[in-house]
């Protein structure tokens, strides 16, 4: 692509959310999907980087990338021959506007808003116990996020087919581990700061 092309095709691609861009990216790995196929998707994928949107979020993006010609969809039949499920694919200028996306939209650093973390910063005005509660079901929480993750690698197998998501998931893996991990050097600090703190405060009572 020349320069006066991808200034003529940057003008053409609209300024989407990027949750469109995600579920417009999801339909780029697939022939057809349905909004079903779409949650369970994102349940154990993007789940574990970004977020996974809500099924009403899903429709609500896919009937906007339907109004810029992104996507398309069709009824199908399911076996009973009554109901019909909605399928979606991506069109042609639905890959292009997602690679435009992946390989020209600016970058935004990640956003880390850690709750745990502040309040842990905010140790000196926690309960001992309570803040002790926090980081250890945070702990918990990396772990089983962890665990999710390394399930769906092994059902994703080697797939020749999809190997970024599988490699991000395996990133994920070691993302949620490294969390525990951090986690518990925390809690092992914070251990010792409430170690210090009780002789200190027993002095000003006396």
């Amino acid at each position: 692509m020349t320069d006066a092309q991808a200034v003529s095709a940057k003008a053409e691609v609209p300024d989407l959310p990027t949750t469109s861009w995600a579920v417009l990216g999801m339909l780029s790995h697939a022939d057809e999907l349905s909004g079903y196929d779409l949650k369970k998707w994102a349940d154990g994928s993007l789940q574990f980087f970004y977020w996974s949107p809500s099924f009403s979020q899903i429709y609500a993006e896919l009937k906007r990338l339907e109004k810029y010609g992104y996507a398309t969809s069709r009824t199908v039949l399911q076996e009973d021959g009554v109901r019909g499920k909605r399928m979606y694919a991506i069109t042609a200028n639905g890959r292009a506007a997602a690679a435009h996306w992946v390989n020209h939209a600016p970058v935004e650093a990640p956003v880390l808003k850690h709750s745990v973390m502040l309040r842990a910063w905010l140790g000196h005005l926690a309960e001992p116990d309570r803040l002790r509660e926090i980081l250890t079901e945070h702990i918990g929480y990396a772990d089983r996020m962890r665990g999710l993750a390394e399930a769906d690698v092994a059902g994703a197998g080697d797939d020749p087919a999809q190997p970024y998501p599988a490699a991000v998931l395996r990133w994920c893996v070691r993302h949620y581990e490294a969390e525990a991990e951090f986690g518990r050097e925390l809690l092992a600090d914070v251990d010792k700061i409430a170690t210090k703190a009780v002789p200190k405060a027993k002095r000003r009572a006396s």
